[in-house]
């Protein structure tokens, strides 16, 4: 076997068995980590199911009244006035 065959071999063993060195220690110890933070971050206060204090603030009839008034204003959206566009269709 001549000198250049035997470095060629060994180049590629040496390429072979890197692919099975692991190469990502460091991100495999932190997967998951943003998704997790991510999903704390969205909890405010983690034990609000458990706080039996009455909510203070607007009371049932007004709440109701803001309410209807906000879903009537979609209805008289609706039946305004309306613009056509013509469509024009060409060859």
């Amino acid at each position: 076997m001549t000198a250049t065959f035997r470095v060629s071999m060994a180049a590629g063993l040496v390429l072979l068995l890197s692919a099975c060195a692991a190469t990502s220690p460091q991100a495999d110890a932190r997967f998951g980590l943003s998704l997790r933070a991510t999903l704390a971050a969205q909890v405010a206060h983690p034990d609000a199911g458990r706080n039996t204090n009455p909510v203070n603030g607007i009371d049932g009839r007004a709440a109701r009244a803001a309410q209807e008034s906000y879903e009537h204003s979609f209805s008289q959206a609706q039946t305004g006035n309306t613009v056509s566009i013509p469509l024009v269709l060409s060859k």
